[in-house]
């Protein structure tokens, strides 16, 4: 029985790509185990000359995904002249890519992982905005890069989510006259806090709607436009208190407040999201 071979998985970042195509072609080889070395960043032609030899020496095959032609072309060539079975597992598809649309790779390593990255991070906004939501744990506000006030129904949580998903981690808290605002809201800063304002009579469209949705009487007080008057002065005192940036939210979507946030951001802060 022939002897499986030694695979170096060569990859100008960390690799994974590489490898994983390696062990998925290895696996339709059940009568060995494969010995396979993942050998990450590398970046220059002294490095693949050195590799070369040492696959020649063990007689080795080598898979690469790498995306520098110039590092392509040294493996190819250094190759033939070390009699190594090699398999550039990326240059073919980026070449039928740019023959068939015309367009140019960017040739820079580790960008899958670098998506990968951004991902993440707008996974872990989306879950702390799904622990910090409606005043829940009122120990995370610290934490938040930013935090939204506002009375029922002036789009705290799908503003949250909305901007969780620009990575930022975003907590809520809902103002309510009988329940004075957690302590540590202030001790956020002011400046990462935006209180949110709606037109009374916006507001009382909006909450008839939502007891209408849920089968109760347009008579709560929920819907009272004197009791809507009063939250919303509450509101104001609380945010005039903490000093902290006022939107009106009536007649807007989402995006659109969305959108002065991150204005508001990128101009106090300079960053981009």
């Amino acid at each position: 029985m022939a002897k499986a071979p030694i695979i170096y998985a060569i990859s100008d970042s960390i690799g994974e790509t590489s490898e994983s195509v390696v062990r998925a072609t290895t696996s339709q080889f059940v009568q060995e185990k494969f010995d396979i070395i993942r050998i990450p960043y590398v970046n220059s032609v002294e490095q693949i000359d050195k590799l070369m030899q040492e696959a020649k020496e063990q007689n080795a095959v080598v898979c690469y995904t790498i995306v520098s032609p110039d590092i392509r072309k040294a493996i190819a060539e250094k190759a033939v002249e070390r009699d190594v079975e090699v398999v550039d597992i990326l240059g073919p598809v980026l070449k039928a890519i740019e023959t068939t649309s015309g367009l140019l790779p960017k040739n820079q390593p580790g960008l899958i992982h670098a998506m990968d990255h951004e991902y993440f991070k707008r996974v872990a906004a989306v879950e702390f905005a799904i622990k910090y939501d409606d005043g829940k744990n009122p120990w995370g506000l610290t934490k938040a890069d930013l935090v939204i006030i506002g009375v029922s129904r002036t789009s705290k949580t799908p503003l949250s989510m909305y901007l969780a998903n620009k990575q930022l981690k975003v907590a809520n808290v809902p103002l309510v006259p009988e329940i004075p605002p957690p302590e540590e809201l202030f001790k956020v800063p002011s400046d990462r806090i935006i209180g949110l304002l709606i037109d009374p009579y916006k507001l009382n469209e909006i909450r008839l709607a939502r007891l209408k949705a849920m089968g109760l009487t347009d008579g709560a007080n929920y819907a009272d436009l004197r009791r809507i008057s009063e939250e919303l002065d509450y509101a104001r005192a609380i945010m005039q208190r903490l000093h902290c940036k006022i939107i009106n939210v009536s007649n807007r979507a989402i995006e659109e407040t969305a959108s002065l946030i991150l204005d508001y951001l990128r101009k106090k802060f300079g960053f981009e999201y």
